[in-house]
């Protein structure tokens, strides 16, 4: 596999998680929490990184490749931290997410919804979209990083 093809496939995949969010929030009217947006953010970084790998001669695309998978595992941190949020095994290092309000500053205009509370997508499914994304991100990663190490010229 080339490295233009591994950058439109690392592209592909991060627009369908994200697509899968934005449906889940517009269509489904989920409401996200405001971990959940944190959550899109890696998707975000790796959907650059990966047009990147498409449009950048072979060095700089397996730079860009070998930057998204540490994207990615830094996007299982933020998802880790979210199921465990969720699990009730920490609280959220957001002041939003547990309902501490900022003194001074205004009510937001749509009420934040509690990251503790998680959001399934599948309802007769009991695995939050945070767990999802946890195993998607991770298989993700995973999966670039072994092309990643089968291709080492990639980054030399």
């Amino acid at each position: 596999m080339t490295r233009r093809r591994a950058g439109a496939i690392t592209l592909l995949a991060t627009l369908a998680a994200l697509g899968t969010a934005y449906y889940a929030q517009y269509v489904l009217l989920l409401m996200p929490c405001e971990l959940c947006l944190w959550e899109r953010w890696p998707y975000r970084l790796v959907a650059l990184l990966g047009l990147a790998a498409v449009l950048l001669p072979r060095r700089g695309a397996g730079m860009a490749l070998v930057l998204a998978v540490l994207v990615l595992l830094g996007g299982c941190g933020i998802a880790f931290l979210h199921v465990g949020v969720e699990a009730g095994w920490w609280n959220s290092p957001l002041p939003e997410c547990n309902g501490i309000l900022t003194p001074g500053a205004p009510l937001p205009a749509i009420p934040a919804r509690p990251c503790d509370a998680p959001v399934y997508l599948i309802p007769f499914l009991p695995v939050s979209m945070s767990a999802m994304d946890l195993v998607y991100e991770a298989a993700f990663a995973l999966t670039l990083l072994a092309y990643v190490i089968r291709n080492r010229e990639v980054s030399s």
